[in-house]
């Protein structure tokens, strides 16, 4: 499965905004928290999940997201082509990320916050890998 991104958008009327998401379904989420990158020029990663899914949206700012497909967790190859997501914070966008992914993340905004949300509790398994940032093409 690849990672989807879902639609959201925002109404205006007299009264302001409402930012909707109709497409997404949060029955799965189990936990949620919120990234706020030091910087911009920071980027997380590479970080990931062989079981756990989850799902991302920018609550203020910008992000910019990338995900690789890993097959193997003990020695990935650090030749795998990302996918790209720009998350903004202006319609309530989610992006689905299945298990099986690594991700990059970098702030594109400062004061940028990105809602996190989880299937799993935390410490209900064991299943967060790590990688050093040079080990997988995060300069796009």
């Amino acid at each position: 499965m690849n990672p989807i991104l879902l639609k959201g958008n925002c109404h205006s009327d007299d009264r302001g905004n409402l930012k909707y998401n109709n497409d997404f379904d949060a029955s799965e989420v189990k936990r949620t928290y919120i990234i706020e990158n030091k910087s911009t020029v920071f980027k997380r990663g590479w970080q990931g999940h062989k079981v756990e899914q989850r799902w991302f949206s920018a609550l203020s700012g910008s992000f910019q997201i990338q995900l690789i497909k890993v097959d193997d967790w003990e020695h990935p190859s650090g030749t795998l082509e990302p996918f790209v997501f720009q998350l903004e914070s202006e319609t309530l966008d989610v992006l689905h990320i299945p298990a099986g992914y690594i991700s990059c993340i970098q702030a594109m905004e400062e004061n940028s916050k990105l809602l996190v949300m989880a299937d799993y509790l935390l410490g209900q398994i064991s299943d967060e890998f790590r990688y050093t940032l040079d080990q997988f093409n995060c300069t796009k």
